[in-house]
């Protein structure tokens, strides 16, 4: 039987698609490219933010007229279950944390019948088959959940608590993925910081432990919250040494207020998020720094939307994702006295021009740079490769190839 996987939202859902597609075939199912040919459907849903929940319905409501069976993964079928239900009551459901359940819902589904498979497994999503989306990059869950309670946030209603995967096992997947021609490795979580929190282990060690692993490849860490990053900042530092390890930060700060970092309840003070992108650069001067900020937070006034602006104009980030608050069901912060649209849209453009200057700055400052890069992504535009510092170079070669690369035009 033919089956279609269509995927929306993070790397880690990212991860969970390839884990399913590798699952099914493993089972025997065809993979197939589209839902015109498949006998069977699945949507790995993201409910991130309001827009893309609008999407996901209408996927749901155009893949339910197909008349094929339906399959619903990811965070929408654990946070939002009712309202799936109510769009497409046939439609079997996958949580986030149950994936591997995907071969039996699928034979249910198959046969007309619906599962509910939203009971988190408690079973590590890693050293699974997998059909990778890009055979030069693994994305590499160490663990599930977060320990925090950010008020805005509908994802932890889907994910729960912070399930981490050992160290051993993150070893032995990424040995494994070198073997199989592997050169770029992406470790993801909901939190990269909290890693290891509920057994005992942490960041570095883990970091430490992957770059002793033989071989040439780089490895790219995901999103670390400060609250986290503070406990082992140099330690951290440390392990950000090795070549191995993209020069790449990425920590969210979500607003340049202290008083909305409470209201969000983010555990963290403007210094902390400074301090740390401080003694990172103190140690490596080019790094990529990424970060996240939210506009029109409810109860930000124009002083503390201000207070984000000068924050931004102060650490000049290399990257930064610009999100509109959207209030999300069921999260404390939908309850709270929300800002009228319009100034959250005229927030948000304030914003991304600001970004967009401090881009220009700081791409001119690459200008000449010549070095070794990964050619690792396939664009309609050519290749794309990664320096040390991760950032995209449009380059000539064949993807997973190591080569000298110059930036003549930043």
């Amino acid at each position: 039987m033919r089956i279609y996987v269509e995927t929306y939202g993070c790397s880690a859902n990212q991860s969970d698609s390839e884990i399913m597609l590798g699952l099914l075939k493993k089972e025997g199912f065809k993979i197939v490219n589209s839902s015109k040919e498949s006998d069977l459907n699945i949507l790995n849903t993201c409910i991130v933010k309001s827009p893309t929940e609008n999407r996901m319905k209408h996927r749901i409501k155009t893949l339910k007229r197909t008349g094929k069976p339906l399959i619903v993964a990811g965070c929408m079928s654990k946070a939002e279950g009712k309202m799936i239900q109510k769009i497409a009551p046939e439609a079997s459901l996958i949580g986030p944390n149950s994936i591997q359940n995907i071969c039996e819902a699928a034979r249910e589904a198959l046969k007309g019948k619906r599962t509910v498979k939203i009971k988190d497994l408690k079973s590590p999503k890693i050293c699974l088959p997998k059909i990778r989306i890009n055979p030069v990059i693994d994305i590499v869950q160490v663990s599930t959940g977060c320990l925090g309670n950010c008020c805005y946030c509908q994802v932890k209603f889907a994910k729960g608590e912070l399930f981490s995967y050992s160290s051993e096992l993150v070893v032995k997947q990424i040995r494994e993925s070198l073997k199989q021609g592997i050169k770029e490795i992406w470790l993801t979580s909901q939190d990269m910081g909290a890693y290891g929190k509920d057994i005992g282990e942490n960041l570095p060690e883990l970091l430490e432990k992957i770059v002793k692993i033989e071989g040439k490849f780089f490895v790219r860490v995901g999103m670390m919250n400060p609250n986290h990053v503070n406990l082992f900042l140099e330690e951290l530092v440390e392990s950000y040494k090795s070549d191995k390890i993209f020069k790449f930060l990425h920590l969210p700060v979500q607003s340049g207020s202290d008083r909305i970092l409470e209201r969000m309840n983010r555990r963290y003070k403007i210094d902390d998020f400074r301090k740390i992108v401080n003694v990172f650069r103190k140690k490596f001067p080019k790094i990529t720094i990424s970060t996240d900020v939210i506009a029109g937070f409810p109860g930000e006034t124009v002083d503390d939307f201000k207070q984000t602006l000068r924050l931004l104009e102060e650490i000049k980030p290399d990257v930064v994702n610009v999100s509109k608050y959207w209030p999300r069901p069921g999260t404390k912060a939908s309850k709270m006295k929300q800002l009228d649209r319009k100034i959250i849209n005229q927030r948000t453009r304030d914003l991304s021009e600001s970004v967009k200057k401090i881009q220009r700055k700081n791409n001119k400052k690459w200008s000449g740079w010549e070095g070794e890069v990964l050619i690792d992504e396939k664009t309609n535009k050519g290749l794309i490769g990664r320096n040390y510092a991760y950032k995209p170079i449009t380059t000539k070669g064949r993807l997973g190839e190591f080569r000298q690369a110059i930036i003549e035009n930043s």
